[in-house]
């Protein structure tokens, strides 16, 4: 199915933006396309900036102001109709698979080798690793925790509770490593962690969309993964695949065969 090109529009142009007009692209892709049908003062005031630098935004863009971005904004809602098409006729299990295939290969793509070499130095220096997540993406930090605590010591998943952040945050240091996997819509409270261990000296490794999370300002490590979905969804698969490939870059930088030896050995006798 196709994407909404006033969306897409929005995400390419987005690394480029200063933060302000970030701000703006953030409050219309959060709550496409109702952000973008009301005033302009509604809209500078759901960002937190100024009418002015929201309407320099879509002169940037191309558009005869805010109500030339409006007029297209309706015309995709009413051209396309895209979740209502695909509740009532959804896509046949081929054009699915070849969506997915399609969203996975560009994802693939963005994670450039200059990328996995900076985050494999990362994770495999790091004195502790602690990983966490949004209510969908907190599967794909599982998973990285569970797997990269087979190829060594110190890997830990944030835990849930408030009382629990602090006493990790309590003792997380500068010789720490956080791996954050937020997406739109961004989460509060992976915000609030990763915020609170930066600012004690976690270094951070981020997995974003091409929205980019809001800490994507704290990451010395930044991943950003395009928006292609195989349907309304955005799949898991493709942060799986994203966390394989950071595996692989840091056993590449590690010795794990006896670390994993002896884990089968206990595993066998447990």
């Amino acid at each position: 199915m196709d994407e909404d090109p006033v969306t897409n529009r929005l995400s390419a142009v987005y690394p480029e933006l200063p933060p302000g007009e970030r701000a703006v692209v953030r409050a219309l892709l959060d709550d496409h396309p109702f952000a973008a049908l009301g005033s302009l003062r509604a809209l500078a005031e759901r960002a937190g900036v100024s009418p002015p630098t929201a309407s320099r935004l879509f002169d940037r863009l191309g558009y005869a102001g805010f109500a030339g971005f409006q007029a297209a904004v309706r015309d995709g809602v009413r051209d396309r109709s895209r979740l209502r098409e695909f509740v009532a006729r959804p896509p046949g299990t081929q054009r699915a698979a070849e969506d997915l295939r399609a969203g996975l290969d560009s994802t693939l793509a963005a994670v450039t080798e200059p990328l996995l070499d900076a985050v494999g130095d990362l994770l495999a220096g790091a004195a502790s690793v602690w990983a966490l997540g949004g209510p969908l993406s907190e599967l794909a930090a599982e998973y990285l925790i569970r797997q990269l605590a087979g190829l060594r010591p110190g890997a830990h998943r944030v835990p849930d509770s408030a009382s629990a952040r602090a006493r990790t945050l309590l003792d997380l240091g500068g010789s720490a490593a956080v791996v954050a996997y937020d997406f739109r819509r961004y989460s509060p409270a992976t915000a609030r962690f990763t915020e609170a261990a930066c600012a004690r000296g976690a270094r951070l490794a981020l997995i974003t969309d091409a929205g980019e999370s809001p800490l994507a300002a704290r990451a010395e490590v930044l991943i950003r993964l395009p928006r292609e979905a195989a349907g309304p969804i955005a799949p898991l698969a493709h942060q799986i695949a994203v966390t394989e490939l950071l595996l692989v870059a840091v056993a590449a930088r590690l010795a794990p065969a006896g670390r994993l030896a002896d884990l089968d050995a206990l595993t066998e006798m447990l």
